[in-house]
């Protein structure tokens, strides 16, 4: 896949904001920190199109990305960041939710983990959210440069065990740094498109 576009439409936290072009849609979820605008900017090949941030919880809409004019990346608001007050946590799970029971455009979650950690309580009840409504999810392992290579298969075993992950589920190990796991995102996109 080659990117030659990318534009951020719209920042978004109600279903009468969203873009009405009816163009296939991923959806970005993880924790706070977990990587997620690393992971956009190495899937757009720009070096800071997506604000990376030292502050966790720092996205608080819905961003929609439009690539080639063909898709969206929908980054979603980081869950878990103990530091964000509980009113906007629920208002950020409101937003998620919110999205994903009205947008029928939705071809497919990525669900963002930190590799060098196992799922959180969030990332599992995430994951088990989007198996229960029957949403496509791919779980990304991020970070995937930050760990020995002797703990790879180790880390790996633990999150398919932690989230139960099924044999024909998709996990994908990835890095921003090394640009390992980018074809196999650009694969999983390309099944819906």
């Amino acid at each position: 896949m080659k990117i030659n576009e990318i534009e951020l439409i719209i920042s978004a936290v109600r279903e009468s904001q969203y873009p009405t072009d009816i163009k296939p849609e991923f959806l970005l979820v993880g924790r706070s920190n977990v990587g997620k605008s690393t992971f956009i900017n190495t899937i757009i090949n720009r070096k800071n199109y997506a604000r990376t941030s030292a502050t966790p919880g720092k996205t608080q809409t819905l961003n929609f990305y439009k690539v080639n004019n063909t898709f969206y990346l929908v980054d979603a608001p980081g869950y878990g960041f103990a530091k964000v007050r509980n009113s906007l946590k629920k208002k950020f799970g409101l937003i998620i939710e919110n999205y994903l029971k009205s947008r029928d455009n939705l071809k497919m979650v990525f669900l963002l983990i930190d590799f060098r950690h196992k799922p959180s309580e969030d990332d599992i009840l995430m994951y088990n959210y989007l198996k229960y409504y029957n949403i496509p999810v791919t779980v990304v392992c991020t970070k995937l440069d930050k760990i020995s290579k002797n703990l790879v298969d180790k880390n790996k075993s633990i999150i398919r065990k932690e989230l139960n992950i099924q044999d024909n589920d998709n996990l994908i190990l990835f890095s921003g740094l090394t640009k390992i796991g980018k074809e196999e995102i650009y694969e999983e996109i390309a099944k819906y498109l």
